[in-house]
C-alpha cells in the first residue's frame, strides 16, 4: 500500500503546473479526500495519467521534463547489458540526457556501491529523488530478476513531514540534510547477469510503474518452485541443495544451471527468506538473537548477527528499535509495509 502522503507529494506537480486534480483522482480509483492508502495499482495508474497531463514521466520534478514514452526507451537502452554494472552505467547515462538534471553516477568503495547525485540546481524536493530511485532501482531489479536489497539511502534535501514513510518504503536506514542523495547497495549485486529478452520488456512494460513501485515481484519459474518447498517448512528442517534437486526430479546440475538462467541460486532464495522472516519476527515478537538463530537454522547467534548485519546493513537490535519506533507513529489506518527482502551472493557451489 502507498501512503496518501506519497499521493499528495505526487499531486504537487499537478497543482504547479495549475493542472486540475480530480478527473486524475477519480480516472485512477482514488478518493480525493486522501485519508486512506493507496494500492500499487491505483497509483500507477495515477502516475500514468499525471505523465499524459503533464507530458512529463518525471511530474516537472527534473530540470528538464521526462517525455512519456522516455521509460520505456531506457528499457531497451539497457536490455542488452551484459551485467548489471554496465546496465546502471547505461541506465545513468540515458536519464542525465533526458533529465539534464539530477544526475547521478556510479562509485564503488568498500564493497559497497553507491549511485551519488549530482544536482547542480538542487536540493529538490525528497519526492524528486524518490521518483529518481523508484525509476532506477526498480529498473535494476527487473533486470537481474531479484530484489536488491538496499543498505543505505540518502537524500540531499530536508527531511519531509513523512520521514517515518520514507524508511518504511526503502526498508533501510534513510538519512536527509546530506551532502549528496545516493543510494547504496551490497557491490556483489553489480556482477549479476542480465537475462531478459524483447517479449519479456513488452510484459514488464506493460505493468509499469505499478510493478516498481514493489521493487520487483519474482517471476513465476523454478525460482518460485524453490520457494514453495521451502516456505512450506521450519528454516531448521529445509533441505540441503541436492535433496532439494531430487525433490524437484532435477540433477543438482539441471538445478543449479536453471536457477542461474533465472538470475537466482539456492543460497540467494534461502537468505531471501531468511531475512524477511527475520524482519517478520524482529518486529512481531520478544524473542531474543539467540531464539531467532535458533528459529532460522542458523549454527549460533553471531552467525545470524553478521547475516543480518550484511542483508541490511544495521544490527538486529537495531533494526527492532527502528521498528517499534514506526509502529509507534504509524497512522491506525496505514500498515506498516515489510521490509524489502535480501540475500547474500551464490557461492560456487550453489
Amino acid at each position: 500500500m502507498i501512503s496518501p502522503l506519497f499521493v499528495q507529494d505526487a499531486l504537487d506537480g499537478l497543482r504547479a503546473a495549475d493542472i486540475p486534480v480530480a478527473p486524475l483522482l477519480a480516472r485512477a480509483g482514488i478518493d480525493a479526500d486522501l485519508s486512506a492508502a493507496v494500492t500499487a495499482d491505483q497509483f500507477g495508474a495515477l502516475w500514468l495519467a499525471m505523465a499524459d497531463a503533464m507530458q512529463d514521466e518525471f511530474f516537472g520534478l527534473a530540470a528538464r521534463p521526462m517525455r512519456p514514452g522516455s521509460f520505456a526507451l531506457m528499457g531497451h537502452a539497457v536490455l542488452h547489458a551484459g551485467t548489471l554494472e554496465q546496465a546502471l552505467h547505461r541506465a545513468l547515462r540515458f536519464l542525465r540526457v533526458v533529465l539534464d538534471a539530477p544526475h547521478g553516477h556510479l562509485l564503488v568503495t568498500g564493497g559497497q556501491a553507491q549511485v551519488v547525485l549530482s544536482d547542480p540546481d538542487g536540493p529538490r524536493s525528497a519526492f524528486a529523488y524518490r521518483t529518481f530511485w523508484l525509476i532506477l532501482h526498480g529498473m535494476a531489479c527487473w533486470l537481474v530478476g531479484r530484489r536488491i536489497p538496499l543498505q543505505r539511502v540518502d537524500f540531499a534535501c530536508a527531511p519531509p513531514g513523512d520521514r517515518i514513510e520514507y524508511r518504511v518504503f526503502f526498508g533501510a536506514p534513510v538519512r536527509f540534510g546530506q551532502p549528496h542523495s545516493l543510494l547504496a547497495f551490497d557491490a556483489g549485486y553489480l556482477k549479476l547477469p542480465i537475462h531478459r529478452s524483447e517479449q519479456a520488456l513488452k510484459q514488464f512494460l506493460r505493468g509499469a510503474p505499478a510493478n516498481l513501485l514493489v521493487r520487483y515481484r519474482h517471476d513465476a519459474g523454478l525460482s518460485a518452485r524453490v520457494r514453495d518447498r521451502l516456505r512450506g517448512r521450519p528454516a531448521t528442517d529445509w533441505p540441503g541443495f541436492d535433496a532439494l534437486a531430487a525433490d524437484l526430479r532435477l540433477s543438482p546440475a539441471t538445478l543449479r544451471r536453471r536457477l542461474r538462467a533465472e538470475g537466482q541460486s539456492f543460497a540467494a532464495i534461502r537468505d531471501e527468506l531468511r531475512f524477511a522472516e527475520a524482519q517478520r519476527l524482529l518486529r512481531d515478537t520478544a524473542m531474543t538473537v539467540a531464539e531467532l538463530a535458533q528459529e532460522l537454522g542458523f549454527s549460533e547467534p553471531s552467525a545470524f548477527h553478521r547475516a543480518f548485519l550484511k542483508w541490511s546493513g544495521q544490527s538486529p537490535g537495531r533494526f527492532r528499535r527502528a521498528a517499534g519506533s514506526i509502529a509507534r507513529n504509524m497512522p491506525v489506518d496505514q500498515p506498516v509495509q515489510p521490509g524489502q527482502p535480501g540475500q547474500r551472493q551464490p557461492q560456487p557451489d550453489e
